[in-house]
């Protein structure tokens, strides 16, 4: 039957009716481990009792009134994140390459505010994703994305991964500051040395420029960190998160010293949805969970099993693994074969994983997996190896 949807997604042929923590079930009632949470969304997994809770009664009660009145809880889910970040000012929106957009948005009204309107430059970082939008594709700079749309957004100017020289040349009288994500989950799992951060923090200083950064799918909890930046020790001026803080809610936000987001006064950035009731019963609920004491020693705790197991898968599987990467519970495996060969054979296995660049599969399982089904995961990859040779002798390879 001819679908009426736009074809922009290759979509596998599976659907699922219901999920319950780690698993997913199609309507059939077949269950798949889920470690792919949505591409790092559903933090807290399936139908998570604490946000099925929140979300039902705030239902009952009112969904929408827009940003022209106050919204007490979203006050209050800014008052907890500035209490536990960097931040003293943050920006609720829909989604993460909104949050992108306010961040762009803010780093150029900082410098115009400051009387220095030509700086409205961010240096990005080859193999970046971050988002959607013309401005973010064009950030992100692969061609594939910005193929057929027209002139580039300017103000992007890209530099290789990792090479802080190169950041440093880039610097000119229009430069504003450095963009990038602590480790490119889109760009296969790469992870800034903790040193190159540092560096580049350092430079940012020495230059009077502005540190903005994607922890859009690294953030709340997924590195085992509440926002992976926190490896290194550094801070950043402006931070763009979503994805996990919503646990699968639609969400977003902008978070920036008070020094950077007082430029963004009246007039200057909105959004209709952002922030509503509904939102932001969800979004506290999953603070609720993730600011518990013990809950991201624990994540720390599983990312390491997780990253020891498939270090020792590929120990057994050089012919198909060549490195595991990755911090906490966002780690990839480089496949030395076809990438789609290897999702297509966990997908068979009835585990879920997500494609990345540099032929890597991501894992990205909920935080609230346990050791008994990160065991259920890794021998679930290793039947996908055993059927991937079985297919290669088969077909005389």
């Amino acid at each position: 039957m001819k679908s009426h949807l736009y074809p922009t997604y290759a979509r596998a042929d599976l659907e699922f009716e219901r999920g319950d923590g780690v698993w997913l079930y199609t309507p059939d009632g077949t269950p798949y481990l889920d470690f792919a949470a949505g591409i790092a969304v559903c933090s807290l997994g399936h139908n998570h009792p604490h946000l099925v809770e929140a979300l039902n009664t705030q239902a009952g009660k009112l969904w929408h009134t827009s940003n022209m009145f106050r919204i007490p809880d979203q006050e209050r889910f800014a008052d907890r994140l500035a209490e536990v970040t960097f931040a003293d000012l943050v920006f609720v929106t829909n989604s993460g390459t909104e949050a992108l957009e306010c961040a762009f948005k803010t780093a150029r009204k900082y410098f115009a505010s400051k009387g220095h309107p030509e700086k409205y430059k961010l240096v990005t970082f080859e193999g970046a994703f971050h988002g959607r939008s013309l401005a973010a594709i064009s950030a992100g700079g692969r061609d594939a994305y910005l193929d057929g749309f027209g002139v580039r957004v300017p103000g992007f100017p890209q530099v290789p991964f990792g090479d802080l020289e190169a950041a440093e040349a880039a610097i000119d009288e229009e430069t504003a500051g450095f963009l990038l994500e602590p480790v490119q989950g889109e760009g296969g799992i790469r992870a800034f040395d903790v040193s190159f951060l540092r560096a580049l923090r350092k430079l940012a200083d020495e230059h009077d420029l502005l540190i903005v950064l994607d922890e859009v799918q690294t953030g709340v909890g997924r590195s085992g960190q509440l926002f992976a930046h926190e490896l290194s020790g550094i801070e950043p001026d402006i931070m763009a998160v979503a994805k996990g803080i919503g646990g699968g809610f639609p969400m977003g936000a902008c978070l920036t010293t008070e020094e950077v987001g007082t430029c963004m006064v009246k007039g200057t950035h909105g959004s209709t949805y952002g922030g509503n009731p509904l939102a932001m019963a969800v979004g506290n609920a999953v603070l609720d969970i993730v600011l518990e004491p013990d809950f991201l020693p624990t994540v720390r705790k599983k990312g390491l099993k997780l990253r020891q197991k498939l270090a020792q898968l590929c120990d057994e599987n050089p012919d198909i693994f060549e490195e595991v990467r990755g911090e906490g519970l966002m780690l990839g495996l480089k496949i030395k074969g076809d990438l789609a060969e290897m999702v297509g054979a966990c997908r068979d296995q009835k585990l879920l994983v997500v494609a990345a660049g540099e032929n890597v599969i991501r894992l990205l399982p909920p935080l609230i997996v346990s050791d008994e089904e990160i065991d259920d995961a890794l021998g679930r990859l290793s039947g996908a190896c055993t059927a991937i040779r079985e297919t290669a002798t088969k077909s005389g390879n």
